[in-house]
């Protein structure tokens, strides 16, 4: 290291982070609690520090400086100097090299070494003691970017919600095997944004991807020691940092913006799982990387009772301190930057209750909410919440307010148990396939609210679903420990693989049910990358730290992955083409015309539903008439939406049902369009009088149409 040498001035206290300005860079951290705040310089191989500049100006508690020769590129980092008493909530200590908050960008990997950790590890004290060595040589260096990039026309494609259609996808994992893009594109944001990655998606019908975390994040000392990886990428380090694993380039910044471009030219919106509640540093035995260093007391939650400890509404470690104005403005600095800079579309919030929590309670009118909701740039992106988080009222399905969506584990779980064949569900079922209205109309919302899945990255694959009733995660090395005993899921028979043709099909035909429910319910369908396509994590249902095959999109499809992929084209082809599938508003709140209803419910008898029908514990079958002519919406350009009018018919039990289909049209007939029990190809044409019995097959779905020209 040598002595500073460069030109220094005060620089401004705002924007946070390493700003370069076309002439030099202005660096700005907040510390409430800091004495001195070190900024150190690198070289361009980040192993040798040039310079170590004292940033001698604050303000409002953010420590600035200017650097007039500074250039993008520069590597650099922080020592913050303060206390070192943990009773206290202070973990100061200056021989650790830390992370900006802000930086945009990283160079080099986290490799693991006691000397990450501000305490001796192995001392009887534990983090009570006090860790002198230096770990400079085991940390990225923060990186200064250009932030100049040539977007030419790009425009968001501004999808609305009820005609959004979610593929959540995993960088790496769904282009890391596709024979069609080339092997060193594969895995990265440029192979996602590739002509075979983006016709996949296209044909597929989707609107939108969501992207599991890519934030800069750390793999977690121990999976490493067990030769693992953190492969979901829950343990952020980097709320500004596109991730470097997955990027093609030596500018991740700017391959990450091509890869946005091209998608919105493909009419794909992109939205961004983010991990904002908690942070790769863990409780109060993890390493000091970043924001412990800089002001564990600001940035964490910590105990009322002993400052020592973090609270731990995650399950991680630590939880984010909500409740500091500078955690806030970080959070928020971040998501504006990844909308104006980076024209993301909208986010996905992990655990999103924990960041609801003022004190204890989980509030929904919190400060985080009320800030989003009036921010003009925010306030008009998509905006989806995991409505619940691992502490004490945690689970807020429904509750979040107006402006937001949900992730819908109610529809998940009802969906599921259906199919399963557990009886007395048809009621719960029935609001599902409406938008569940029990849980949000009450605040003014829409079907939309609701994100409807079947599956998530989290738990079994749609295949492993009906093929294992049990989860099979001994390669996570935790003795199969880890990971949801409650998946309300069914073998068909026998566990795991099979040759067994009964099986397979009933297999099959359960995976047509489970994808046509999710494509014909109001709501925003969500679908998990390989589930059109059979995708297998051989029973993992917690496959984080797989960074394989297990993981990995298998692109060799056979037969059976064929006619499924060929059969979720057509549901999501469906959807699109049918209003009366995604309205925007729920069924009751729509004035009838005369004695038009825009939705009915029929037993098997062709006749309405009647209350004690509803409450039947063993009731399996289930038919909902839609009215096409009913909607009561306008489209866009302000013209009434109108449609065909649809019969849906579920059989969960195992015997065939004949079931009588009504009519409401004098001449009208019923035109065959999805029968679960069949080939696609086979149901083409065939049609059936009102009155006459359909036999509903078991364990099947059927959806009849009547076009509105036969009137």
């Amino acid at each position: 290291m040598t002595k500073q040498s460069i030109v220094v001035r005060p620089g401004k206290p705002y924007p946070q982070g390493a700003t370069w300005d076309g002439q030099g860079v202005n660096f700005a951290l907040f510390s409430e609690h800091a004495e001195k705040v070190e900024l150190c310089l690198f070289d361009a191989s980040g192993r040798r520090e040039t310079d170590r500049i004292e940033m001698r100006e604050q303000t409002d508690l953010v420590w600035h400086c200017y650097l007039p020769e500074a250039k993008p590129g520069l590597l650099y980092g922080y020592r913050v100097y303060g206390p070192y008493l943990p009773q206290q909530g202070h973990r100061f200590n200056p021989n650790k090299l830390l992370l900006d908050p802000h930086a945009k960008a990283a160079v080099g990997k986290l490799r693991w070494s006691e000397a990450h950790f501000g305490y001796k590890i192995g001392a009887k004290q534990e983090d009570l003691s006090f860790d002198w060595r230096d770990n400079a040589l085991a940390m990225p260096k923060c990186q200064v970017i250009d932030p100049a990039f040539d977007w030419e026309d790009d425009r968001p494609p501004d999808t609305d919600w009820n005609d959004t259609i979610i593929y959540e996808l995993h960088v790496k994992g769904f282009t890391a095997l596709h024979p069609g893009i080339p092997e060193s594109l594969r895995g990265t944001y440029s192979g996602l944004a590739s002509a075979p990655a983006i016709e996949h998606l296209k044909r597929l019908g989707v609107t939108a991807v969501e992207l599991m975390p890519v934030h800069c994040f750390v793999d977690d000392h121990h999976l490493l020691q067990k030769g693992l990886r953190n492969y979901w990428g829950y343990n952020t380090l980097g709320f500004f940092v596109p991730d470097r694993r997955y990027a093609a380039t030596n500018d991740a910044v700017k391959e990450f913006k091509t890869m946005v471009k091209t998608l919105h030219r493909a009419g794909l919106e992109v939205i961004l799982d983010v991990v904002y509640n908690h942070t790769a540093e863990g409780n109060h035995l993890g390493p000091t990387l970043s924001l412990r260093g800089i002001d564990n007391a600001a940035y964490y939650r910590l105990t009322q009772d002993n400052l020592r400890f973090c609270m731990d509404y995650t399950g991680c470690g630590n939880t984010l301190n909500m409740m500091q104005p500078r955690v806030l403005q970080l959070i928020m600095d971040s998501l504006r930057y990844w909308v104006q800079e980076m024209h993301v579309d909208g986010f996905r919030f992990d655990l999103a209750a924990a960041l609801a929590r003022e004190l204890h309670d989980v509030d929904r009118l919190g400060a985080f909410f009320d800030i989003i909701h009036q921010d003009p740039v925010l306030s008009r992106v998509k905006l989806i919440a995991e409505p619940w988080d691992l502490g004490e009222g945690g689970y807020q399905v429904g509750n979040f307010p107006v402006g937001w969506t949900e992730w819908n584990a109610k529809y998940r779980d009802a969906v599921r148990a259906y199919w399963k064949g557990e009886g007395g569900l048809i009621g719960d079922l029935a609001y599902r396939l409406t938008g569940s209205s029990d849980l949000y109309a009450h605040n003014g919302r829409r079907p939309y609210a609701s994100i409807n899945f079947v599956t998530a990255h989290d738990g079994f694959t749609l295949h492993d679903l009906v093929s294992y009733e049990q989860k099979h995660n001994q390669a996570n090395g935790e003795k199969n420990q880890d990971g949801h005993d409650h998946n309300l899921s069914w073998n068909c028979g026998i566990e795991g693989p099979t040759e067994k043709p009964d099986i397979l099909a009933l297999r099959a035909r359960q995976k047509r049910n489970f994808m046509a429910t999710l494509f014909l319910s109001q709501g925003v369908p969500m679908l998990l990358s390989g589930d059109e396509m059979g995708r297998s994590q051989q029973g993992n249902n917690n496959a984080y730290c797989q960074d394989n095959e297990i993981n990995w999109l298998d692109w060799n499809l056979n037969q059976e992955d064929k006619e499924l992929l060929a059969f979720v084209r057509h549901m999501i082809h469906l959807r699109k083409e049918h209003p009366v599938f995604h309205r925007r508003s729920f069924f009751q709140e729509q004035r009838l015309r005369g004695k038009n209803k825009n939705i009915m419910w029929f037993n098997p008898d062709g006749l309405e539903m009647g209350d004690a029908e509803w409450n039947q514990g063993f009731a399996r079958c289930l038919g909902m008439y839609l009215a096409g002519d009913t909607i009561g919406e306008v489209d866009r350009r302000g013209s009434p939406v109108g449609d065909d009018d649809f019969i849906l018919m579920l059989n969960a039990s195992s015997d065939e049902i004949p079931f009588t289909l009504p009519s409401f049209r004098p001449h009208g007939r019923w035109l065959l369009a999805v029968d679960t029990s069949i080939p696609p190809e086979i149901s083409i044409n065939r049609r059936y009088a009102r009155g006459s019995a359909y036999p509903l097959q078991g364990r099947s779905l059927v959806l009849l149409r009547q076009p509105r020209m036969e009137d």
